[in-house]
């Protein structure tokens, strides 16, 4: 066996196909596949499940991958030692519903960048299902999501909790929703709504919060972030986690203010989502400690993951 198949093994799994992973690596798809099968032979296990529509990971390789990584950690490691400059660093991959992205994430990366210079982190922006599916499969090592009180995390992934707080609307300061105190499910009517598409938890909330009403004029996105900067340029509100928005460069500047629903109670949540495994990449590990770290200074109520094995936060 050697390092290097197990390096290539991993680029297929981050990247999701043979194909991606062979251009990343600069090899033809047929020698990418081929060493592949050759760690299969050697392992005498199928890591792939090969279909038309491509591979993907198969259940057994997703339970050898933990142990993958962990190999590739340690080479990492005895590179470092011996003084290696051009070690290849490992790569921590992050999904993110672009949930609190200022106070949470930017504060976090900062802080593992200062600690983990070499290691690099990805931060993909994902809907909720695509998060947890590459986390089942090893494509993503955490995931940020959102839940509304009452869901429940997928089996095999381990769930904690880092912020809590409730849905507003964001809009302008100079919208007429903003002259109120609390903007009801009629006000929100009046106004062309920004709405998260399907796959979204804002997106189930907005749509229960309206049963079956229809706003004046709608426009459909993909996470807070465009939806923020869409009614900083006037197109209209939105509906957001309260924690997405407060702190936020565009609220500091006075572009978005928020108003919060009227009769409304219900509670949302920004969780941090990892596979359920024995053991966990060393950098994946210590940047999920460092997210519920951050959780715990902001006041988020932090709860324990969940799960056999899993650590109490804050540990």
């Amino acid at each position: 066996m050697r390092t290097e198949q197990l390096e290539y093994m991993a680029a297929v799994t981050r990247l999701g196909s043979l194909r991606r992973a062979a251009e990343e690596l600069r090899l033809s798809q047929p020698a990418l596949s081929e060493t592949v099968r050759n760690l299969e032979r050697e392992l005498g296990v199928d890591l792939l499940e090969r279909k038309r529509s491509g591979a993907t990971m198969s259940a057994e390789g997703r339970e050898l991958l933990p142990y993958i990584s962990q190999v590739l950690e340690a080479v990492d490691r005895l590179r470092a030692a011996a003084g290696e400059q051009h070690r290849i660093s490992r790569m921590v991959r992050v999904g993110t519903v672009n949930a609190a992205t200022v106070p949470l994430l930017i504060p976090v990366l900062r802080e593992f960048r200062a600690t983990h210079p070499v290691t690099q982190v990805e931060v993909v922006a994902a809907r909720q299902a695509e998060i947890d599916r590459a986390l089942a499969e090893g494509g993503f090592d955490l995931g940020l999501v959102n839940q509304l009180d009452g869901d429940d995390p997928p089996a095999g992934l381990d769930s904690t909790e880092l912020l809590r707080g409730r849905p507003v609307v964001c809009l302008r300061p100079d919208s007429p929703l903003a002259a109120l105190d609390a903007v009801s499910v009629d006000d929100l009517l009046t106004q062309p709504l920004i709405a998260m598409r399907s796959g979204y938890v804002m997106h189930r909330f907005v749509h229960r919060l309206l049963a079956g009403r229809l706003p004046s004029f709608s426009y459909s996105t993909d996470g807070a972030e465009m939806g923020k900067l869409m009614v900083a340029e006037g197109l209209g509100v939105t509906v957001l986690p309260d924690f997405s928005v407060v702190g936020d460069p565009l609220e500091r500047q006075g572009t978005i203010t928020h108003r919060t629903l009227a009769g409304d109670t219900t509670g949302v949540r920004l969780t941090l989502r990892r596979r359920r495994a024995e053991s966990v990449p060393l950098a994946a590990g210590e940047l999920h400690e460092a997210f519920v770290r951050r959780g715990c200074e902001l006041g988020g109520s932090v709860r324990g993951a969940t799960g056999p094995g899993a650590r109490p936060a804050g540990r």
